[in-house]
């Protein structure tokens, strides 16, 4: 009898990546000749194409990089690797804590790795092909060894706290981890914006001026009182351009990329902050932080209804059972659900970027300074104007541009 398991795994796999091959090639074919009326003013002819041509090159390197992916993970389960990466690191001896460490370890290291050279093309070919690029080699490499050194602090020391409760804290192991996962990124996010996104990037308060009383100006009248505005260098790594809120308490700092202030007047930039305040005032913030947390909830209690699972394990050849490996192949195993979860969570993150514009487009001076700055922005990062209705749903968290505009335009008639 087939395993249960193996089928359902491997079917939500293969159907998950030909939905997003389907949804790619329907982007493809949706695109214009030309931009509808209300956005000619964004992109001249010449940026239009190189707009489309730059969906088309991302989209055949996206196709290419996860129907590789795809076939690594399939090749590694079929040979058995998982079994044969088990029993290597049980012959070393050490605990089942380590060792889960070790098989995950081993397992995302290896998988970053064979994913590194997809990101130096797209890096250094792709994106500089189309003028985005600024990041150096070695300023690349650095990030690479930060992020893999953060990866292996923080998520050893996570992934250490959820081998040990699910090993000696019985049936209610995952309310446990729950809790520490919830204190855990709470005060990772709390400590962020002062001890990790610096190690990446420069953050240099705004200097005084007309921008920097144009945005306390603007707190004051909406009564969010704001301290800490700070200018990152994104023109490091990239031309394309960004604004967002990060951290919460004393740690709360709004953050404005150089780029951004490079291309935009002060109401306009004004506009893009005030869309981020509206986020926080329609407590979007705190909306996704409780979200996130019964999300995470919801897969530690279906983690534990499956780790005992034999057939689980069967279904990867595996000769023994453990709590590390059963978390590897339940994060598999969850595929299917997790798709469906992040087309309600990106339906929701679009609903929210509506409220936010309304938000901003009632309280600054002139809406028309918003609808500028979204078409600055989308015109600086080559963003494709017209994405069909099926890739908007499985993929964007903002709506498109031609949608938002018209419904700031909508709310001021």
């Amino acid at each position: 009898m087939a395993n249960p398991f193996f089928i359902i795994i491997l079917t939500a796999l293969l159907v998950e990546h030909a939905i997003r091959i389907v949804a790619n090639l329907l982007n493809l074919r949706y695109m214009r000749a030309e931009p509808p009326s209300s956005l000619k003013d964004v992109q001249d002819p010449d940026d239009y194409r190189r707009s489309q041509e730059y969906l088309r090159t991302n989209t055949r390197f996206h196709l290419i990089t996860s129907t590789f992916s795809l076939a690594v993970v399939l090749s590694f389960w079929f040979s058995g690797g998982f079994n044969y990466l088990d029993q290597a690191v049980r012959s070393w001896g050490f605990t089942p804590i380590v060792n889960g460490l070790l098989f995950i370890g081993i397992l995302a290291t290896g998988y970053s790795l064979i994913r590194l050279p997809f990101s130096i093309y797209r890096t250094f070919v792709i994106e500089e092909r189309f003028g985005f690029n600024r990041a150096t080699p070695g300023t690349f490499v650095t990030d690479v060894f930060k992020k893999m050194v953060l990866a292996g602090l923080l998520g050893g020391a996570l992934l250490s706290g959820v081998l040990a409760l699910f090993q000696h804290a019985g049936q209610l192991a995952w309310l446990y981890c729950w809790v520490a996962l919830t204190l855990f990124a709470l005060a990772l996010q709390y400590v962020a914006p002062t001890w990790i996104m610096p190690l990446f990037n420069k953050f240099t308060p705004l200097e005084p001026g007309e921008l920097r009383e144009a945005i306390l100006g603007y707190g004051r009248s909406v009564g969010f009182p704001i301290r800490n505005v700070f200018v990152i260098d994104g023109s490091r790594r990239s031309t394309k351009s960004n604004a967002f809120f990060t951290g919460f308490g004393r740690n709360k700092r709004i953050a404005l990329f150089d780029t951004l202030i490079r291309r935009h007047t002060v109401p306009e930039l004004v506009a893009v902050l005030a869309h981020e305040i509206g986020h926080h005032k329609k407590k979007h913030i705190l909306q996704g932080t409780i979200i996130g947390i019964l999300h995470a909830g919801f897969l530690f209690f279906l983690l534990s209804v499956f780790l005992g699972s034999p057939g689980l394990y069967e279904a990867f050849y595996m000769e023994q059972q453990s709590i590390y490996a059963g978390i590897v192949f339940f994060g598999l195993l969850y595929t299917p659900l997790q798709m469906v979860i992040s087309l309600v969570v990106r339906a929701l993150s679009r609903r929210n970027e509506y409220q936010a514009d309304r938000f901003a487009a009632t309280t600054i001076e002139d809406p028309g300074h918003l609808v500028e700055a979204l078409k600055k922005l989308n015109a600086g990062n080559l963003s494709n104007l017209t994405p069909h209705p099926f890739y908007v749903s499985l993929n964007y968290s903002h709506p498109p541009l031609f949608e938002r505009v018209r419904a700031i335009m909508q709310q001021q008639a």
